[in-house]
């Protein structure tokens, strides 16, 4: 039976974060709040967590899940190649709503899905999301819904659609959108990977960083 626990009191917070990094150990999945929407994360090196955080979802393996990294060296750590403009981008928006798809290191002992030697990498601006992912590494992330639903803002939305499929709820309260939440959208994703081959940077999904900010930062680069 899933456990939730309310971050905003130091003794729930204290109790939710430890049972949430043993549920991630044993493979299970825990709801946490970023500075976006809800998400529901899996332990990224762990193949079986991350099919289950598909199964829970109702999503396919075409559709492999973000990893959310709690810093630069991570990123490093990570991609295989990080070009000097996606440097400029996340200096400009990281932590906060920006998703890179990079190539991912070949060495990389995990399987997030169909996803052709890419990762989509971001390092959210939330202190619950950031210390969580400093205490456990790299988790795979998605939106705490189910595939067709409303990304959620509250806990009671994330519980609502995923159940008994999650160990562990983590309730930041209700996500505002004037605090760099967004109703209706996630993070940007731009896609990163045409930078090597010449081929420039996309946008494969708009969402709180707009697209303008964008091109300030990568200026002809980005390519529509």
């Amino acid at each position: 039976m899933a456990t939730r626990y309310d971050c905003s009191d130091p003794d729930g917070l204290l109790t939710g974060m430890r049972l949430a990094r043993a549920a991630l150990g044993r493979g299970e999945l825990v709801v946490v709040p970023t500075d976006t929407v809800y998400g529901v994360a899996a332990d990224a090196f762990s193949a079986q967590a991350v099919q289950r955080l598909l199964d829970a979802k109702g999503r396919t393996r075409q559709s492999p899940p973000p990893v959310l990294i709690p810093g630069i060296a991570t990123l490093d750590a990570l991609a295989s190649d990080v070009p000097q403009q996606v440097r400029d981008l996340v200096d400009a928006f990281w932590p906060g709503g920006l998703t890179v798809i990079l190539h991912a290191q070949p060495s990389l002992d995990w399987d997030l899905g169909e996803t052709r030697g890419t990762v989509a990498l971001r390092m959210p601006d939330s202190r619950i999301a950031l210390e969580l992912l400093q205490e456990v590494g790299p988790l795979a992330v998605s939106s705490a819904n189910t595939t067709g639903d409303p990304a959620a803002m509250d806990v009671d939305a994330a519980e609502a659609m995923l159940g008994d499929s999650v160990a562990v709820y983590l309730d930041g309260g209700v996500l505002d959108p004037h605090d760099g939440a967004a109703a209706s959208t996630g993070s940007t994703i731009v896609d990163a990977t045409g930078l090597s081959t010449g081929e420039g940077l996309r946008i494969v999904r708009h969402g709180v960083i707009p697209d303008d900010e964008i091109a300030r930062v990568v200026g002809d680069d980005l390519v529509t």
